[in-house]
Order: structure tokens, then sequence, then C-alpha cells
């Protein structure tokens, strides 16, 4: 369960930026992640809860954006939306030259609601 790693890192940032510009609270932080990652939303919720305990951003809400699996095809030069498991074959024409160009990206902390 990578997510408290996760988790842990964000809220020192989120610590770091509230000494930095003066803010006592955040209500909520919107995060975006890549479906590849292997990012569970409910046990970042879980690991996010425990571990704010005490800090500026205990009782925030968690938006999360996931990035959806993209591959490029190089036969037919097309992008297509996947499922998380089904980068290996271009869905438009069945070839195996593809390339994964989205859904890997890491957990990004997008923007915050602060007090």
């Amino acid at each position: 369960m990578h997510e408290v790693s996760l988790i842990q890192s964000l809220i020192k940032i989120v610590e770091e930026h509230s000494a930095t510009h003066g803010f006592k609270k955040v209500s909520l932080m919107r995060l975006s992640f890549g479906r590849m990652t292997h990012i569970e939303p409910k046990a970042l919720e879980l690991a996010f809860k425990v571990q704010s305990e005490g800090t500026v951003a205990f009782g925030a809400t968690l938006e999360f954006k996931i990035l959806p699996v993209i591959i490029y095809c190089f036969k037919c030069n097309k992008e297509y939306e996947v499922g998380r498991f089904e980068f290996t074959k271009c869905p438009g024409c069945g070839a195996d030259e593809v390339q994964v160009v989205g859904g890997t990206e890491e957990l990004q902390l997008l923007e915050m609601d602060v007090d």
C-alpha cells in the first residue's frame, strides 16, 4: 500500500506551503494521477484521514481526477483511450506497434482551497 507514503509526501508539501503562505486550514485538495499508477482512491482517502490528523489538511475533502490510459498506434497514427490492462494492441487496427502516452502520471496536487 504505497498510498501512505504518497499521502505523507503530500502533507509535507501542504505544511510547507502553509508555513510559507500563512494559511491555517485546507478545505479541499484536488489531485490527479494516471490510471496505470495503481493508486486506489479509497486507500488514499483512508491514509489521508489518518496521516493528516494534527495538520492544516485535517478534515479536507479530496477530489480526484483519474487520467485515462492512452496509447498511440504507430501503424494507424492515432491515439486511443484503452482499459488499464489493454495497452498491448491497437483497438483500431490490431497492430502491436503501440506506445503508452497517457495514464502513467504520478500523483499531483492540482490545487487547494485554503483559509
